[in-house]
């Protein structure tokens, strides 16, 4: 069979993989996308969307057992598991088959099956049925990364769990222990804990969120210990002897080592690059700890491969694979205007209860970066809409530079505030300073009016608190 060829061929269909193939072929590029598994990827279909369908379950769960507060009155609440996971299936299948729909409209060629890379510009995938060959002017691996899993604490589908496990589970945990504090581990303590698991937080840094600003991890211990949830900080997970139906966890903490009985653990250490299968070190592409090394744009050194989404390293978020599809697609078509994507620039978001967001540098950062700052605080207790709401839990912190009043950073903890994020995120692409975010007039009532309020008082100036 004679190889078909593409101006780019895309080699995973995930947020950064197929978002990379359409702007191709909206720019007038032959474009074809292999995919081994699921269109959308992780995140459409184990990652970003169902967690956020099963957590949405247990907030309205949480507000039901609140009914009272709200002049309502609600009894017998309960919930069905299985029910509650079919819901979460079906919005994820619901979006991979829009994938399918949006790669089909805009004409890119969709092969499902595993790609090798045998030689520079040419691809080779193996089918159900057939191998076939590619020959394509720009390659771009987008091919994602799966959970880390450390040497004894490996997953098993029964007692210990990987996301994937936890997404669908095979019984309702009544004690959990969650080895790792980053989104992923969170959020699966915040869904599980709220539904009634006795759970338990270990976490190897000395803070939960470690990558979030200090003062917003020490506020978000404080709510999770409030919820029940027992945190562990600079604490490790030695080893895990599993039984019938029981873990017995070795925790190291402060030089003891404690021993504690679950029935469940969920193990969300980290992730690591897929990388293996492809053929790229015999190309030349360099990797590191799992990552393939690219510049600011996303090139590898190795002429028409490149490497985006959580394959490149950190920040492993969807919507930095999305923005730099979008970057390499337009750079391989010829455009002159691309910028690289800015890492310090994207948001994070957390969806446990309460959520988390940041973007930009937290205040530490910047400090050790050289900048003379300023800082602002609001809490949502200030705020009539968030008391209006009966989401009183929570603030908004901003990070000046005291010299420009460039917004270094923004760090928030409450309702929404994963929504209320983008604001700050477009104030710094458009390189906002502090005097235009004063002077912008925010409506009332709403809880982006904490932002407003974080902005004054980092300059003296918040008037309701």
């Amino acid at each position: 069979m004679a190889a078909k060829s593409f101006d780019v061929v895309v080699i995973g269909a995930g947020p950064g993989g197929y978002v990379a193939a359409i702007r191709a072929a909206q720019l007038g590029l032959s474009a074809a996308i292999i995919e081994r598994e699921h269109l959308g990827g992780i995140c459409l279909n184990w990652g970003c969307i169902p967690t956020k369908a099963m957590l949405r379950s247990s907030e309205v769960f949480h507000l039901m057992h609140r009914a009272k507060e709200f002049g309502l009155k609600a009894s017998g609440i309960d919930y069905d598991l299985d029910a509650v996971v079919d819901r979460s299936r079906k919005v994820a299948g619901q979006l991979s088959g829009g994938v399918a729909h949006l790669l089909k409209k805009n004409k890119v060629t969709t092969i499902m099956g595993e790609a090798t890379i045998p030689a520079k510009g040419k691809v080779r995938v193996k089918t159900d049925k057939s191998t076939e060959e590619l020959i394509a002017k720009s390659i771009i691996l987008a091919t994602g990364a799966r959970a880390r899993e450390l040497p004894g604490l490996e997953a098993d589908g029964d007692l210990v769990w990987t996301y994937k496990h936890a997404l669908k589970p095979v019984r309702m945990p009544k004690k959990l222990l969650v080895i790792g504090s980053g989104a992923i581990g969170i959020e699966f303590a915040s869904f599980y804990n709220t539904l009634g698991a006795d759970t338990t937080v270990v976490e190897v840094m000395d803070r939960v969120l470690p990558v979030e600003d200090a003062e917003i991890s020490a506020f978000a211990k404080k709510s999770f210990e409030k919820q029940g949830m027992k945190i562990m900080q600079k604490a490790m997970v030695k080893q895990l002897d599993r039984a019938k139906d029981k873990v017995t966890a070795h925790i190291e903490t402060g030089g003891k080592i404690e021993k504690h009985d679950f029935d469940t653990v969920i193990s969300a250490v980290g992730i690591v690059g897929n990388v293996e299968g492809l053929g790229l070190e015999e190309l030349g592409v360099k990797i590191d700890r799992s990552h393939v090394v690219t510049d600011e744009y996303c090139r590898t050194g190795v002429e028409g491969l490149y490497a985006i989404g959580d394959i490149a390293g950190a920040p492993w978020l969807a919507h930095k694979a999305s923005h730099e599809g979008v970057m390499v697609a337009e750079l391989v078509s010829g455009k002159n205007d691309v910028h690289p994507v800015k890492p310090e620039s994207i948001a994070g978001c957390t969806y446990c209860h309460p959520q988390v967001a940041s973007v930009g540098y937290s205040e530490a950062k910047a400090k050790e970066l050289g900048y003379d700052v300023k800082v602002g605080h609001f809490p949502f207790m200030g705020n009539g809409k968030a008391i209006a709401l009966g989401e009183q839990e929570g603030m908004i912190k901003t990070v000046f530079d005291a010299k420009t009043g460039e917004l270094l950073g923004a760090h928030m903890i409450g309702a929404e505030v994963t929504e209320l994020i983008q604001g700050y995120v477009v104030g710094r692409q458009l390189e906002t300073t502090e005097q235009d975010l004063m002077e912008t007039v925010f409506p009332h009532p709403t809880l982006s009016e904490i932002m407003h309020e974080s902005v004054l008082d980092a300059y003296d100036r918040a008037i309701h608190f």
